[in-house]
C-alpha cells in the first residue's frame, strides 16, 4: 500500500512537536530559565548552577516523560489489538496493580530498614518492578493457555482488583511515613529518576519495541478475530503471548520508576489511527509511540507551569479523560 503524501509528513511533524515540547519543558520548573541561558548552558557555558539544573533535573525528567509516553502508547496499541477492545489499556491487565502491591509491601515492611538506608525511592521502585513482574508472569502464563481474548481480559481486570484490595489492606495498617512515600509514588511523576533508571526504562522499551515490530503482521491478522487468524494459519497463541510479553515488560519498567501513569495507552493508538487513517501496525506502532510521547510531555509541561503543584498522574487524567469521551462518542456515532 502506497503511503499518502499527508501521512508521509505526519511522523516528521510529530517528531518536530516532540522537540519543541521538550525544549519548552527545559524552560519550565521551579526556577524559570530563558531560552538563551538554556542554549548557552547546553553549549558548555561556565554557569554551573544552570548546567546542574538542566543536566541533573530537567533532562532526566524529559527523558522519563518521553520514554514513558512512548512505552505506554506502544503497549496500549498492542492490547487493543489482542483484545479487540478500543478501551484496552496496559493497566487493565493488573500489571499496574501488581506494581502498586509491591510498592505497598516495601513501604509497609521495609520502612526504617532497606528503604531508609539506600536513599528512599530506589528499593520501592525495585519492589514495584518485582510486583509488576509477578503480575506479568501470571498474565503471560494464563495467556499461553487461554484462547479467548474476552476471558483473558476479564482475568486481567479481576487480577487488578485483587492486587488493589491487598494494597488497600496494607495501606490501612501502614504508618504515616510509609503512606507518605507510597502516595508520592502512586501519584505518578517523571521527576527524580537518574540516568541509570532512565537507561533501564529505555532498555525495556527497546526490547518491547523489537517484539512488537516482529509481531506487527500477526497483530494485523488478529484484529479480524481468532477464528479468522487460525483459518489463515496464524499462530494465535504465539501472537498473543508475544504482545503480552512486550506490554508487561515495558509497562512494568515504567510503572516501577514513574508510578502508575494512566490514559496514555488508551488514547495514543486512537489518535494515531485517526490521523493516519490506517490500522496497519507497521505504521501505527511508531506513530503511537510519538503520540504517547507528545501526551506525556504535554502533561509534564502543564504540571511544571502550574501555580499549584500538580502530580503528573492527575494532569494526565485531565488530558486523557476528555479524549476518551471523544473516542466513545465517535464509536457510538459510528455504531448508529
Amino acid at each position: 500500500m502506497a503511503v499518502s503524501r499527508k501521512n508521509r509528513y505526519l511522523l516528521p511533524a510529530g517528531l518536530l512537536i516532540l522537540v519543541l515540547l521538550a525544549f519548552a519543558d527545559l524552560l519550565a520548573g521551579g526556577q524559570a530559565l530563558s531560552p538563551g541561558r538554556v542554549l548557552s548552558s547546553l553549549a558548555g557555558s561556565d554557569d554551573a548552577a544552570v548546567r546542574d539544573i538542566i543536566l541533573g533535573i530537567r533532562i532526566p525528567r524529559i527523558l522519563s516523560a518521553l520514554i514513558s509516553g512512548a512505552a505506554l502508547g506502544l503497549a496500549g496499541v498492542q492490547m487493543q489489538a489482542v483484545f479487540r477492545n478500543p478501551l484496552a489499556d496496559p493497566h487493565i491487565m493488573g500489571v499496574s496493580g501488581g506494581a502498586g502491591l509491591g510498592a505497598a509491601i516495601a513501604t509497609t515492611f521495609l520502612w526504617g530498614g532497606a528503604i531508609t538506608s539506600t536513599g528512599g525511592p530506589v528499593p520501592m521502585a525495585l519492589a514495584a518492578f518485582a510486583g509488576a513482574a509477578a503480575a506479568s508472569f501470571l498474565v503471560i502464563a494464563v495467556s499461553a493457555r487461554i484462547s479467548s481474548a474476552s476471558i483473558l481480559l476479564i482475568f486481567g481486570v479481576m487480577l487488578g482488583f485483587i492486587f488493589n484490595a491487598m494494597t488497600s489492606i496494607l495501606e490501612y495498617s501502614a504508618g504515616e511515613e510509609s503512606l507518605k512515600l507510597f502516595y508520592s509514588w502512586s501519584a505518578g511523576s517523571f521527576s527524580g529518576n537518574r540516568y541509570t533508571e532512565i537507561g533501564l526504562m529505555g532498555g525495556a522499551l527497546a526490547l518491547g519495541g523489537i517484539l512488537a515490530a516482529v509481531n506487527s503482521k500477526g497483530l494485523d491478522i488478529i484484529l479480524f478475530g481468532d477464528d479468522y487468524a487460525r483459518a489463515s494459519g496464524a499462530p494465535v497463541g504465539r501472537i498473543r503471548l508475544g504482545a503480552m510479553v512486550s506490554c508487561c515488560l515495558i509497562t512494568g519498567a515504567v510503572t516501577a520508576f514513574c508510578g502508575p501513569i494512566g490514559f496514555v495507552g488508551i488514547v495514543s493508538g486512537h489518535i494515531a489511527r485517526s490521523l493516519l487513517h490506517t490500522a496497519r501496525h507497521r505504521t501505527i506502532l511508531p506513530a503511537s509511540m510519538v503520540t504517547g510521547g507528545i501526551i506525556a510531555l504535554t502533561a509534564d509541561l502543564i504540571s511544571q507551569c502550574s501555580v499549584i503543584p500538580l502530580p503528573v498522574g492527575s494532569t494526565m487524567a485531565l488530558i486523557g479523560i476528555p479524549l476518551i469521551f471523544v473516542i466513545l462518542s465517535r464509536k457510538n456515532a459510528l455504531g448508529h
